[in-house]
């Protein structure tokens, strides 16, 4: 595949975009990991060092992506107490800055989806409608049971708190996590606050694709099929494919079926705003609009 990176003025680019968010019959919207960085929601310096600033010094560990997958080796009690906090700031936090509300206002006249591989929550907090979202690869705000033959999810807000809160920490009134005056913090939630399926009485897990015994619940298949239906719908005819953040660890889920569908209707027309890169394949170059930059500030420019 041939791959053309955009070269062209950020200015031409940014007038494009809002000539066809302003024409189009319908948008869709696919959202990695990349809006909720620009939104504020980053994994490591500074935020990191506010809420895991003991697991840096006990554990060496320096960001809440790959510290995930590090406490799986330690005591289940340290592991519960990092991803306790973890789920907490990443999905029952507001972002620090109003990103996803910016991008509702985009398309609230429009006929508009949104598939994203984020499990924060984001979206569903700005206001956007649930029947027009997909969150493919799960929700810090679901647990699922360790038995692959229970399909069913399970909301874990209030077993977050309660989690935090063995740990020391107080829930202020906006929201954030802080600690008392002369507090101390614990690495460890007891072993009997462990999560437990309510169906099985067995151990849970987060609600996310990390193998083949994701569960994929009734409301993921409702999702699924809704978002399936309005790209049958929406085949022909002029459609916005607007690409936001999305990497390249997932390529298949948004990135290369929007190149697709770009390329099979002569109409659609595909944006990719990215901070690193901005790519497309040469067979839809004439028909897409590349920006490379941090994508709150490039919708800060949109609405000027």
């Amino acid at each position: 595949m041939n791959i053309y990176y955009q070269r062209s003025d950020q200015e031409e680019a940014l007038g494009k975009l809002r000539r066809e968010l302003e024409t189009a019959d319908a948008v869709v919207i696919g959202a990695g990991a990349g809006l909720s960085t620009s939104a504020g929601f980053t994994y490591s310096g500074e935020r990191f060092r506010k809420y895991f600033f003991d697991f840096e010094e006990e554990y060496d560990i320096h960001d809440m992506y790959s510290g995930g997958f590090d406490v799986m080796g330690l005591p289940p009690e340290v592991m519960w107490a990092f991803w306790s906090r973890n789920i907490y700031v990443n999905r029952y936090m507001d972002p620090p800055k109003p990103l996803y509300r910016k991008v509702l206002d985009l398309v609230r006249d429009k006929d508009y989806f949104v598939i994203t591989t984020n499990v924060d929550h984001c979206f569903q907090k700005a206001g956007i409608d649930k029947e027009r979202l997909f969150y493919t690869q799960g929700d810090y705000g679901l647990f699922q049971s360790t038995d692959p033959e229970i399909k069913k999810t399970y909301d874990n807000e209030e077993w977050v708190r309660e989690a935090v809160a063995v740990q020391g920490f107080v829930i202020s009134d906006d929201g954030d996590l802080t600690v008392p005056e002369g507090g101390r913090i614990s690495m460890r939630v007891p072993h009997e606050m462990f999560p437990v399926c309510p169906d099985t009485g067995g151990s849970m897990r987060l609600n996310l694709r990390a193998d083949e015994d994701f569960v994929e619940d009734e409301g993921w298949q409702r999702a699924a099929e809704r978002y399936n239906d309005f790209i049958v719908r929406h085949s022909a005819g002029h459609v916005l494919y607007l690409e936001l953040g999305v990497g390249n660890n997932t390529p298949v889920i948004i990135k290369y079926p929007f190149w697709r569908m770009t390329n099979a209707d002569p109409d659609a027309v595909y944006a990719c705003i990215n901070h690193d890169n901005a790519f497309c394949p040469e067979q839809i170059r004439d028909r897409s609009i590349m920006i490379k930059g941090d994508i709150g500030e490039v919708l800060e420019v949109l609405y000027e």
